[in-house]
């Protein structure tokens, strides 16, 4: 272990490779359970890359260290800076491959917090709703195909027990018409019985609410390890504890405002009798 911490200070993917090695796994099963190409553990073993916290992290989760360790190497790999991944970078390199990293995330994650002040939850999602949002990222109709259907996989998480998700949604997004008024009702009915499993937490910030801050971007804190911070033109995350806190205790004051449970199903009812109205006289 001496030497990995050695590694650490010098070179993380020197310190990623000697776990590896230590641990008696393979370079292919190792990658297989990060949800990356081999080349790309190659690549940032050998110095060629430099990974993301994400990455850190998920390669960790793979080889299976003690969580110090774990929490040693991910903290050695924000201490630079918080980073950021244009969106036409993530496009380049597919964006159904960016739902699998994100999937192996959420594979390791108890507990999510989604708030979402510019669309629905993506694992809340309905196929209709998942198109219209990647419409505009100028996907060819193949991939378009395979990162919807991805970003569907990705939902079965919902239904594992051990695992619980809290969502918080502005009602304005609860009213943009990304998709035909019908599809925004089959939306809506979709975050409905979503609120009804026992493992997921569905609030909405109505607009009526007395607010203290502005909304801002739409964030997600994975337990207490990490927030990815969506923006226009790129994705951001991070791991340093005092910005997950900062997020954390954001996420807790929109909470105290948000409607809840049978009060929240109730303004969802109200606004999909609006969307078929819509519906019967356009």
């Amino acid at each position: 272990m001496g030497a990995a911490r050695l590694g650490v200070r010098n070179d993380i993917g020197s310190a990623l490779r000697e776990l590896r090695q230590a641990a008696g796994k393979e370079a292919k099963a190792v990658a297989r359970g990060a949800a990356m190409a081999p080349s790309k553990l190659s690549r940032i073993e050998t110095g060629k890359a430099k990974p993301t916290t994400i990455d850190v992290d998920r390669i960790l989760t793979a080889i299976g260290v003690p969580d110090a360790v774990r929490a040693e190497l991910v903290e050695t790999a924000r201490r630079e800076a918080t980073e950021a991944v244009a969106w036409r970078f993530l496009r380049r390199a597919g964006f159904h491959h960016h739902q699998d990293s994100i999937r192996a995330v959420e594979a390791e994650t108890e507990v999510q917090r989604v708030f979402q002040p510019s669309c629905v939850p993506g694992l809340a999602q309905t196929p209709e709703y998942v198109r219209a949002v990647l419409a505009p990222k100028g996907l060819t109709p193949d991939v378009l195909a395979r990162t919807t259907a991805a970003r569907l996989e990705r939902q079965s998480v919902l239904f594992e027990p051990r695992k619980s998700f809290h969502y918080l949604i502005t009602e304005s997004v609860l009213r943009w018409l990304i998709v035909p008024p019908a599809e925004m009702a089959l939306q809506l009915d979709r975050i409905t019985a979503l609120s009804r499993l026992p493992n997921v937490n569905i609030g909405v910030v109505p607009l009526s609410a007395r607010m203290t801050e502005v909304s801002s971007s739409s964030f997600i804190v994975y337990d207490s390890r990490l927030v990815i911070v969506e923006i226009p033109h790129a994705e951001i995350s991070t791991a340093d504890p005092k910005d997950v806190d900062l997020y954390l205790a954001r996420f807790r004051r929109f909470e105290q405002v948000s409607l809840e449970g049978d009060a929240m199903r109730e303004m969802l009812a109200h606004l999909r009798d609006e969307f078929l109205r819509q519906r019967e006289t356009s």
